[in-house]
């Protein structure tokens, strides 16, 4: 006798083929994107194995030496070992940086396909080459410094490549709610490497990044398989990118045709023709052509000082909560990760509230602005005991990473898709590298200045992150106006004045 069906079986029957492919695509990229940030945690969770408190072990049992550090890793086991993580950090970030900027243009003109599984398999090769330092007993500074940087550089084959494959696929919808829920891959990707890291980080530092290494490798080798480009690949329709008119819009239509929220793609003209007609293929913005498109300057700026506080938060947090709670490199590696856990409630709480009011600055600028004293306290009483630790972390991580979360994807589409780009994808690709690699200095600079201030004291670290919150904040207020002006207007019109 044989069984029915599976239920999931009929449920994938059920749906239509347009929606399968669809959600495939989704599932990929968001894997694809969780492993490349699973890649990158392990840094932060091993530097607290790198340079431990040696005392605390006992005496050397080698010799009879009193050194403190006799349990450090060389060369991060002198005094300037901060300076030297500081230097690791930036030398992936820096490359990242600069890999960002390139990284659109590759993306726009080679198979999306071949370049985001060929980029993992690198990262991974790259990740596991750190943690094979480790095992081959390596202690110059230069092969790690090195490695850091070819990581960087292939890591920046992600982004662009998953945002231009969902470009492909989806039309425009509510973005803010869709893309914070798809980009808490950022977090979910920041806890899982803290969890992996942190099983190793104890007995042998070196798997905590070969194991990640072989993840991210894995995960690749399945985009390459089952990645599908496009819809017209596997007889799907593309995406409508229906523009609505400004009188069909609800407040976000109303705003100045200058603000972010037009760029949306409100217009007075209707583009919603056949999709399967065939069209003359579209080239590529060029650089200054992106950053004429209104609100990609000030976006861009905003995102170098919120990814700054992110990016430090995501180095030094497990090393911080080490040194200032006392807890074990493993203890502070899982603590760290309700941090993670608060940036997936503050991406999908942003996207929301942009969504509902149409103000994507506003938003941001609300966060950020609420982010400044909250980083204060957590510094002040965050360690007072675990549940206040608990509490401050995932508000922290909510305030920090929202505004972060929402650049980088809601709003970086709608800047991507103005009503002059004529819905040009490979628009969408460059201006989503420009506003990401602007982002990628700050988180740069973030985890060295760090480093370099943190001999000073935590105290001053986190008037460091003060400052760039509410920078950012500062960076918003020109869009942040005009929406408040387009929201007086609708008001006023509303009301017959």
């Amino acid at each position: 006798m044989r069984a029915a069906l599976a239920p999931g079986v009929r449920l994938l029957r059920a749906l239509p083929r347009d929606s399968r492919y669809r959600g495939l695509t989704l599932v990929l990229t968001f894997l694809s994107y969780t492993s490349y940030h699973l890649s990158r945690k392990p840094i932060s969770i091993v530097k607290s194995q790198l340079h431990p408190n040696c005392s605390a072990l006992g005496p050397n049992p080698h010799n009879d030496s009193n050194s403190s550090t006799w349990c450090s890793w060389a060369p991060f086991d002198g005094d300037n070992y901060k300076e030297l993580f500081g230097a690791l950090d930036n030398a992936f970030l820096v490359a990242y940086a600069i890999g960002m900027f390139i990284s659109g243009i590759f993306g726009e003109r080679l198979p999306l396909r071949y370049y985001l599984s060929g980029g993992m398999v690198l990262s991974g090769l790259f990740t596991a080459l750190f943690g094979l330092g480790y095992f081959w007993d390596i202690h110059v500074l230069w092969y790690f410094i090195v490695v850091q940087v070819c990581n960087g550089l292939v890591q920046t084959t992600g982004w662009p490549a998953v945002v231009a494959c969902v470009g492909n696929w989806f039309g425009k919808g509510k973005r803010g709610l869709i893309m914070g829920i798809w980009n808490s891959h950022t977090s979910v990707g920041n806890i899982l490497g803290s969890l992996i890291a942190g099983a190793w980080v104890s007995s042998a530092w070196g798997l905590s990044f070969v194991v990640p290494g072989i993840i991210i490798t894995t995960v690749g080798i399945i985009c390459f398989f089952f990645l599908v480009e496009y819809p017209e690949d596997v007889d799907c329709s593309p995406p409508l990118h229906h523009v609505m008119t400004i009188s069909e819009k609800d407040p976000e239509a109303v705003t100045s045709n200058e603000g972010p929220l037009s760029l949306s793609g409100q217009s007075s003209v209707d583009h919603s023709h056949s999709p399967k007609e065939p069209a003359e293929e579209p080239e590529a913005i060029s650089f200054l052509g992106a950053l004429r498109i209104p609100g990609v300057v000030e976006f861009s700026l905003c995102l170098l000082f919120a990814k700054l506080v992110s990016y430090t938060f995501l180095y030094w947090l497990p090393l911080y909560i080490v040194n200032v709670a006392h807890f074990g490199a493993k203890e502070a590696g899982d603590l760290s990760t309700l941090f993670d856990v608060g940036g997936i409630l503050g991406g999908i709480f942003a996207g929301l509230i942009s969504d509902y009011t149409g103000g994507r600055a506003t938003t941001c600028c609300v966060m950020l602005v609420v982010a400044a004293p909250m980083l204060f306290l957590y510094n002040h009483i965050g360690q007072n005991g675990i549940g206040t630790s608990i509490a401050m972390l995932i508000i922290c991580g909510a305030l920090v990473n929202g505004p972060y979360a929402l650049i980088t994807t809601a709003v970086s589409a709608d800047l991507g898709t103005h009503e002059s780009l004529k819905g040009n994808a490979k628009a969408l690709s460059t201006v989503t590298a420009i506003i990401d690699g602007t982002g990628s200095v700050g988180a740069a600079l973030g985890p060295l200045l760090a480093g370099l201030i943190s001999p000073t004291g935590w105290n001053n670290v986190f008037y460091m992150l003060i400052a760039a919150d509410v920078l950012a904040c500062l960076l918003l207020a020109r869009v942040v106006v005009k929406e408040a002006r387009g929201w007086c207007g609708y008001m006023a019109r509303k009301r017959g004045y």
